[in-house]
């Protein structure tokens, strides 16, 4: 008997995850969810121990949105959820996408960034309100639409930063997003690591940047020095 087509496929970019990529997995495996990993070339046996807990474990060229649009061109689902490996879904994920997607082409969730630092939920509550305000969704809110929408926009640009906001952009052109109050938790590890200001004030910068036409390219470097 052929298996049912699924009704979302989860999409997750991962490079050398090997530490997390266990946990990030086994929540969702659910019915009616496919699990698509998208490899960048991980040295730490990341896709070994994806494996058995994703339906599909692909090698795809470096870059988030190169490896989410490998991971698309491979689910099978009529509705793609794009997540980081450090993002957990609320548990009522599944069935909140398929009613939204019902009403909307494409929508995010609100996020929680869990962390060492007070300013934390400040700035998920800022990310969280000018999403709202502008129709723009982060990689980090879980973006999610339908597959004949994310075809009808070419899917993610192959461009090395950005990649979610230009998407949002292309889609703002079919309806505007759902922006759902449930929660996703993401990790703050980069806020802890470079700290919390500093990391604000450099996304700002960069978003300031690229609203005025600085390439992505020149952006990534700053955003991933020593890559």
């Amino acid at each position: 008997m052929l298996n049912p087509r699924p009704a979302l496929s989860i999409v997750m970019p991962v490079l050398n995850e090997a530490q997390h990529i266990v946990a990030a997995l086994q929540p969702l495996r659910m019915n009616g969810v496919e699990i698509v990993v998208a490899d960048g070339g991980s040295s730490d046996g990341t896709p070994a121990l994806a494996a058995p807990l994703a339906d599909k474990v692909i090698a795809a060229p470096r870059g988030r949105a190169l490896q989410m649009n490998a991971g698309a061109a491979v689910a099978s689902g009529d509705a793609l959820l794009f997540l980081h490996a450090d993002t957990r879904l609320p548990a009522n994920a599944p069935s909140l996408i398929e009613r939204t997607l019902q009403h909307h082409a494409w929508g995010r969730f609100d996020v929680h960034i869990e962390g060492r630092s007070h300013w934390l939920p400040i700035v998920a509550a800022m990310m969280n309100l000018r999403s709202r305000l502008t129709g723009i969704a982060t990689g980090d809110q879980a973006l999610f639409v339908t597959r004949a929408a994310f075809d009808a926009v070419g899917g993610f640009p192959e461009q090395p930063l950005m990649e979610d906001i230009e998407l949002s952009k292309r889609l703002q052109r079919i309806g505007p997003p759902a922006c759902l109050r449930a929660r996703v938790a993401t990790s703050g590890r980069r806020w802890d690591r470079h700290g919390a200001w500093r990391t604000i004030l450099l996304m700002w910068r960069l978003r300031f940047d690229y609203w005025r036409g600085v390439p992505a390219s020149r952006l990534a470097q700053r955003y991933y020095p020593g890559a």
